[in-house]
């Protein structure tokens, strides 16, 4: 398990990392999103040992990344944001050389190598240069070389970009098999993606945590209305006033024509019952009006994200009040000192 308590970090007088605390549980996938400038590269930057925390601790299976670094780090397989790679150095010669660095036995060294390798599948360019690979072949020599050594802890910061949809879905598998016998903290801007193979998020902000929770319970949370799509052909007029009168509909938001007496509405939900559907579809039916397709969109990890980062933080930790004590007294200060 990999603990992180109260980790700080300051740049200056700003404060990019606010006393968060969450944990890494054993063969669990751990999302970890947050928009642009929100702090998640500073904590993993943390949490990895590269950078020094203001405050908290991390603890990787129970060695103190900043008491005992060493035995900590070798628990540690890192895929930065930007891939550390070496581009005058072949593919084999840089994953030799972090082997190296990670104190892979030499009798194994071979071995491991290549299980990485296959596994990423960059062993048709082991002998080129890196300088010369794609964005996408350098993207997954980074990866191999977190590999490598085969640590329990895995640090992947946007794994996938820079991969075609091929290589893409090809990571995403990797990454989920890891959970057999890793753990992995893995961030991405691409939600769709984090739903897949994640199993449960911390979703961050400013510095500050805004929720940590399985991406099921999450969704559930939100109780936003829904809202019914419905593609119809006959009557645009019929069909209009049945769903205007339908029990459980708040209104019509949108109807498009799209030729051939075929009419698309978008219609606002107040009830989240499926009974307003099947409601709505029976008349529909009755009434003669052919249903084309029907579908709800539902509360997801996207609707979740944008609400959560765009709601106000409550401020409750001892930290927070002084820290806006302070400021209000500085403003305070120096209006006084304008007024003289």
């Amino acid at each position: 398990m990999i603990k992180i308590e109260n980790l700080t970090k300051y740049y200056g007088n700003n404060r990019a990392v606010n006393n968060i605390s969450f944990t890494i549980n054993d063969n669990e996938i751990l999302g970890f999103l947050g928009p642009n400038g929100a702090g998640k590269s500073t904590t993993m930057n943390m949490i990895a040992g590269y950078l020094p925390m203001s405050g908290g601790t991390v603890s990787i299976y129970g060695c103190d990344i900043t008491k005992d670094p060493v035995n900590a780090k070798k628990n540690i397989g890192y895929l930065p944001e930007i891939p550390p790679v070496y581009p005058d150095m072949k593919v084999s010669e840089y994953l030799s050389f972090c082997a190296g660095l990670k104190k892979v036995p030499a009798s194994e060294k071979k071995s491991e190598i290549k299980r990485v390798s296959e596994l990423l599948k960059i062993s048709d360019v082991s002998h080129k240069l890196i300088r010369n690979l794609s964005k996408g072949y350098k993207q997954r020599v980074g990866f191999a070389q977190a590999l490598l050594g085969n640590p329990k802890f895995l640090i992947l910061d946007e794994p996938t970009v820079g991969l075609d949809p091929n290589q893409v879905m090809e990571v995403r598998k990797i990454i989920r098999d890891l959970k057999k016998e890793h753990s992995v903290i893995f961030s991405s801007h691409i939600l769709s993606e984090v739903s897949e193979v994640c199993d449960r998020v911390v979703i961050i902000n400013k510095g500050d945590i805004r929720a940590i929770d399985t991406i099921e319970n999450l969704e559930k949370s939100f109780k936003t209305s829904l809202v019914l799509h419905l593609k119809v052909k006959g009557s645009k007029t019929k069909a209009a006033s049945i769903i205007e009168i339908t029990k459980g509909v708040s209104e019509i938001t949108d109807i498009t024509d799209e030729g051939s007496d075929i009419y698309s509405f978008t219609v606002q939900l107040a009830d989240e019952s499926d009974s307003v559907r099947d409601e709505l579809m029976a008349e529909l039916i009755a009434a003669g009006v052919k249903i084309m397709e029907i579908y709800t969109d539902k509360p997801n990890l996207e609707n979740v994200f944008i609400e959560l980062i765009n709601r106000p933080v409550q401020k409750t930790s001892l930290s927070d009040l002084v820290d806006e004590i302070i400021s209000e007294k500085e403003t305070k200060n120096a209006e006084e000192k304008e007024e003289k």
